[in-house]
């Protein structure tokens, strides 16, 4: 399809796949087709600048996607691959998109988990880890990729995974948030993948900046971004309260949490929600506020101290 010029999310509608998007100035926006109750109407890959372009998160494996993006260049050369952490639905494009252009792939490094795995425990979000992705250089906090008019700057924000990174636009006070701030749901944090204690400070450091716009790896733009990840840091605290309170009133394991505190929630998404309760009661535990029957996991039994 040719490029749209107009913001399709002023509407608050979900941004359509298929479609290059004119957002700004210096950015354009691709989604790919893989929509699904975790991937909003799928995964957002950004094109930056027009002379020289760097493409953030170039998404799944798909060859048209990826087709799709190097035809939204019209000619002009791909400078740098970014993507933002090891998850298929992010950084496998990749791979696809260098083998088109030649670009080098920065950014996250390579997958790892928060903590090493206890015994008998499996790694919850294994299927969705991309372990053969290697970056062509690995970004750390503050350094910086630059073309013509544009300059995108690495901000560490582990938590949804532990290489988890942002990219800050400079020019545009712009933050490509990735999976850490979306503005369509929560971040999945799953342990031992992430980590809710990193995805809090991670939070923290965000209200810090100046960015007045992201865009997100998932969904429409996060408008005000300040007051919005404010906002989440408030919904996480009273996530945490809410789980101590089931806790205080007798249940001691987390499906029954999850039954308590999640009514009417979407079956598809039980799973998910049983994740973040465990990233919560990890923390707990950590701090010495609630105490398990041996190690921190899914299937153990929870009481406060």
């Amino acid at each position: 399809m040719s490029e749209t010029q107009s913001d399709p999310d002023l509407d608050g509608s979900p941004p359509p796949s298929g479609e290059t998007v004119r957002l700004s100035a210096l950015v354009r926006r691709r989604i790919a087709p893989n929509g699904g109750p975790f991937t909003a109407t799928g995964t957002c890959s950004y094109l930056v600048g027009d002379e020289a372009v760097a493409i953030v998160d170039p998404g799944p494996a798909d060859e048209g996607h990826i087709a799709a993006l190097v035809a939204a260049c019209a000619g002009a050369p791909v400078t740098a691959i970014l993507v933002t952490h090891t998850h298929r639905d992010h950084s496998p494009g990749a791979r696809l998109l260098q083998a088109h252009t030649g670009a080098p792939i920065l950014g996250c490094g390579p997958h790892r988990a928060a903590r090493t795995l206890g015994a008998g425990e499996i790694p919850h979000l294994d299927a969705s880890a991309d372990r053969d992705h290697v970056p062509d250089r690995q970004l750390r906090m503050g350094d910086t990729v630059a073309g013509p008019g544009w300059t995108l700057e690495a901000v560490e924000t582990p938590g949804h995974t532990m290489n988890h990174l942002a990219f800050a636009l400079r020019e545009e006070a712009a933050l490509f948030s990735g999976d850490h701030v979306m503005a369509w749901s929560t971040t999945i944090v799953a342990p031992p993948d992430g980590a809710m204690r990193a995805y809090m400070e991670s939070l923290e450091a965000l209200r810090d900046r100046d960015e007045t716009i992201y865009w997100p790896g998932h969904g429409g733009p996060v408008r005000d971004p300040r007051r919005f990840v404010r906002g989440l840091a408030t919904h996480r605290r009273q996530r945490e309260s809410a789980i101590r309170g089931r806790l205080e009133a007798g249940d001691r394991d987390i499906r029954a949490i999850v039954a308590a505190i999640y009514q009417g929630l979407n079956p598809a998404l039980r799973g998910a929600a049983a994740l973040s309760v465990f990233a919560h009661l990890e923390d707990l535990v950590e701090r010495g506020v609630v105490r398990s029957d041996g190690p921190a996991r899914l299937d153990s039994r929870y009481a406060p101290v």
